[in-house]
C-alpha cells in the first residue's frame, strides 16, 4: 500500500491505539524524522518510549503508550513559520496555553515549539500533541 503521508498515518495509529487503551502500537515506515518526533514525545512524557524493529520487510517503530495523549495529529500543509508567529499557531492547534506541544522541523533539527522559541528559530510545523 502506497503511503501518501507516513507521519499522518503514524500519528493516527498512535492516537487510535491510545484511545482504545492499548499499551503499545507499531508504526511504519521508520524514518529519522518520525524517530526524532517520537523522541520529543517521549522527552515531554506523551509516550513511554519507542524502539526500532528491523526486519526484512521494512523498519518499524514499536511505540509504548502511557495514556498521556488526549489528541495528536499532523499539520498539513507544512506551514513555514517564524518565531514571532508561534503564539498564533499555538492558539489554533493547542487547547490552552502551556498545554501540549507543536512539533516543528528547524535548522537545528526537530524541536518542540517551546524549545524553538528559546533557540530563536522558526521552521515548518509538523504535528501537534496534547
Amino acid at each position: 500500500m502506497a503511503r501518501l503521508n507516513p507521519i499522518a498515518d503514524a500519528m493516527s495509529t498512535i492516537k487510535n491505539a491510545s484511545d482504545v487503551g492499548k499499551t503499545e502500537c507499531i508504526v511504519e515506515p521508520a524514518g529519522r524524522l518520525l524517530g526524532a518526533m517520537l523522541g520529543i514525545m517521549k522527552e515531554k512524557g506523551y509516550i513511554g518510549g519507542f524502539e526500532l524493529i528491523e526486519d526484512g520487510r521494512g523498519d518499524q517503530f514499536r511505540v509504548f503508550l502511557n495514556g498521556n495523549i488526549n489528541k495528536c495529529g499532523v499539520i498539513t500543509p507544512r506551514f513555514s513559520i517564524q518565531v514571532a508567529e508561534l503564539e498564533e499557531w499555538e492558539t489554533q492547534y493547542l487547547p490552552a496555553k502551556n498545554f501540549g506541544i507543536l512539533l516543528m522541523t528547524t535548522s537545528k533539527g526537530v524541536l518542540a515549539h517551546d524549545e524553538a522559541r528559546k533557540e530563536g528559530v522558526g521552521g515548518e510545523l509538523l504535528a501537534y500533541v496534547y
